[in-house]
């Protein structure tokens, strides 16, 4: 994905997958510098990207937004460079800045100057914690980074403390069942997912796919195997998909339009 061809067809072929899956909204993530090796400049990139969403879009009715990634063992500049390019291209579908990789090998300390920048300018947080790591990640993440959502912080329910803390904060998690049994060795199967124990412990969160090539999955899928493993019914994915959109990177003119339509999925009033 290193040239305007390939980074369009990708996009192209991502609204495919998502218009199959049913969403009405997405909010996709990528690290731009990581397709600079065939000579794009990282606006460049934003700009091949931000354009093949808008016109998906328009062509599919799904909304989405693009949230730019700095990466863990990325340094100081290059994550600085990350949350500017985000202020740069603010008003289009850019939204908001995030912190994925390898969360275990990396420390926090390079990416704190680039969280407090897009605290300044008022540009939605997320972070990748409590996954490779436990739920020191996710309080470390919180301090030092304050976003307003966590990717994953499944293991976030071995600590009561936290489990509280982000149940009164309206720390909005990100679940990616899936990929967490990958991911985290205590894991080794659904059925030992924190989702449900999180849910019941009225923590705000939703069920997301992360990586649909590596894992592989869909949002179907995910809600298959968490409603075969859990129970879960059209109560819980319904309160979790109302949870999403008012933890999303949208103002509340697009909210009330989303849960007006995701209430009409679940043939429910508005």
């Amino acid at each position: 994905m290193q040239d305007e061809a390939a980074l369009k067809l990708v996009t192209e072929d991502l609204f495919q997958q998502l218009q199959a899956d049913g969403i009405v909204y997405a909010e996709i993530r990528f690290a731009p510098l990581l397709h600079l090796a065939g000579g794009l400049t990282a606006e460049r990139v934003v700009e091949i990207v931000n354009q093949a969403v808008e016109r998906g879009s328009l062509e599919t009715g799904i909304e989405v937004r693009l949230i730019l990634c700095t990466l863990r063992h990325f340094d100081e500049q290059e994550s600085m460079t990350t949350a500017k390019l985000i202020e740069a291209y603010r008003g289009s579908r850019v939204v908001g800045l995030d912190l994925a990789g390898d969360e275990a090998g990396f420390p926090i300390a390079a990416h704190i100057k680039a969280y407090e920048y897009a605290q300044q300018h008022n540009l939605f947080r997320t972070a990748h914690a409590g996954e490779a790591l436990g739920p020191e990640s996710v309080w470390e993440t919180l301090r030092l980074l304050n976003p307003t959502r966590i990717g994953h912080g499944t293991r976030s329910i071995e600590d009561p403390e936290l489990v509280q803390f982000l149940r009164q904060k309206q720390i909005h998690l990100e679940i990616c069942p899936s990929s967490n049994v990958q991911i985290i060795p205590s894991v080794a199967d659904l059925e030992y997912h924190a989702i449900d124990r999180l849910y019941r412990s009225d923590v705000s969160l939703n069920i997301n796919t992360d990586t649909r090539m590596l894992t592989p999955t869909t949002l179907t899928r995910e809600y298959e195997e968490v409603s075969r493993v859990f129970g879960w019914g059209r109560e819980e994915f319904y309160r979790t998909n109302l949870m999403a959109v008012e933890a999303a990177f949208v103002d509340e003119v697009v909210k009330a339009r989303l849960r007006e339509e995701i209430a009409r999925g679940f043939e429910l009033p508005g």
